[in-house]
């Protein structure tokens, strides 16, 4: 009777009800490994949507996860197979934390079951052109992985919208499949996913309805961030390589993972060739997006540019310290809806480690209808990672001028350079 009583007084408690459901969903399991995290901000201001990463290489085969917070509540996470050999090699979820506020977790990770599902936050999408699809927002080709030979005469056309495109709340963006690999830009109004919907491509009907469209012409530029080589005068293309892969690592639902690959890319012709890989991360309510680029060998020899465009008439900003933008207005793609002009703040920060010159905006770029905010980088380690941001006037719950976006800026840099600590 003692025993009933407890459950009736307490099952009117719906926290500990939600706790007790946990604990014995985790009991029937037979979690393999039960662990705490304790995650840290060291800024007095305030962050969300914070990535926690967990790698699983000292945990043997994981086959799900939960992660609840430490008055039991379920939060979503995600596992990860990067290395593409159906194993999971990490475990992320997000958190929101105030200024100087500690916060624990408690992971259990399964050997068996399935990742649990949780809605999805990010988006992402390869397509390969439907010819029996007139319109250009309804292509269902879809693919996970495209590898072109370098000799191809047109791997740009190969994919809808010319590459993969990935998404967050705030932003959207694709990679152009081709020897310029250019980051282009979709612009919202609204803070939610739209690309499964538009597939880059608005129709005239959604724009009516508040989606967003392309709100940038990147040419031959950087666009936002794009990594180039460097011939010791300007920015060179990934051009010429062996072959180029572009392919989804993971879906989400907290982030996406894209990565390019080419191979026996020539950077320079003095020396040998090179297999690299980069990698996109965008993570679930962030404007920004996280690139690391990987080498198959040392390349401290070799020099490489990377930077943003620099949009018609822009206002630069830099900190002289990796941290580079502009604020400016053009004439996007042409396949922008009732073709206005639009104004975006783009960024790139960098490590200063592997910034050997920032250049002076550059009146003389390979591209004569547009320039480019330049850096010649170098790697020591074979690796090396930045970060790309970008904002669109159009939305009802960004930026609208140069003074807030690079306000703003100084903000995020705050955050890139003090990471969360995350002890477990």
């Amino acid at each position: 009777m003692v025993y009933c009583y407890f459950c009736i007084e307490n099952i009117m408690n719906m926290k500990y009800f939600f706790t007790i459901c946990v604990l014995i969903s985790a009991i029937c399991l037979n979690a393999q490994t039960t662990f705490d995290v304790t995650v840290s901000n060291p800024l007095k201001t305030e962050r969300s949507n914070v990535p926690v990463v967990i790698p699983l290489g000292n945990y043997g085969e994981v086959c799900s996860a939960l992660v609840t917070e430490n008055n039991g509540t379920e939060i979503p996470c995600q596992l990860d197979d990067l290395n593409q050999d159906d194993t999971f090699d990490e475990l992320c979820f997000l958190t929101n934390l105030k200024g100087k506020e500690h916060k624990t977790f408690t992971v259990a990770l399964y050997t068996e079951g399935k990742p649990r599902n949780y809605p999805s936050r990010v988006y992402t999408e390869m397509l390969i052109r439907n010819d029996k699809v007139k319109e250009k927002n309804k292509h269902n080709n879809f693919i996970e992985s495209i590898t072109a030979r370098g000799d191809c005469a047109n791997s740009y056309n190969i994919q809808h919208h010319h590459g993969v495109s990935f998404e967050s709340e705030l932003n959207g963006i694709r990679v152009y499949f081709d020897k310029r690999q250019t980051l282009d830009l979709y612009g919202k109004f609204k803070k939610r996913l739209e690309l499964k919907e538009t597939q880059f491509y608005t129709s005239a009907e959604q724009k009516k309805e508040g989606y967003g469209d392309d709100v940038l012409w990147v040419g031959n530029t950087f666009g936002l961030g794009a990594f180039r080589g460097w011939n010791g005068t300007e920015p060179t293309m990934v051009d010429p390589v062996s072959s180029r892969t572009q392919r989804i690592i993971s879906y989400g639902p907290l982030r996406t993972i894209v990565e390019i690959v080419d191979r026996g890319w020539i950077v320079d012709e003095k020396k040998a060739p090179v297999n690299m890989t980069i990698r996109y991360t965008q993570y679930a309510g962030h404007r920004d997006t996280d690139v690391d680029v990987f080498f198959n060998k040392d390349v401290k020899d070799y020099r490489f540019a990377t930077g943003i465009i620099d949009v018609r008439g822009s206002e630069e900003f830099s900190d002289k310290q990796g941290l580079r933008a502009c604020w400016g207005t053009d004439w996007p793609a042409g396949d922008t809806v009732n073709w206005n002009r639009e104004t975006v703040g783009l960024a790139i920060c960098l490590q200063q480690q592997n910034i050997e010159r920032e250049l002076e905006r550059d009146t003389n770029s390979m591209d004569k209808q547009g320039n480019n905010y330049t850096f010649v980088v170098k790697t020591e380690s074979g690796r090396m990672s930045y970060k790309v941001c970008y904002c669109s006037a159009n939305e009802s719950f960004g930026f609208h001028s140069a003074k807030e976006w690079f306000e703003w800026l100084l903000t995020w840099k705050q955050e890139v350079v003090k990471p969360i600590s995350v002890i477990y």
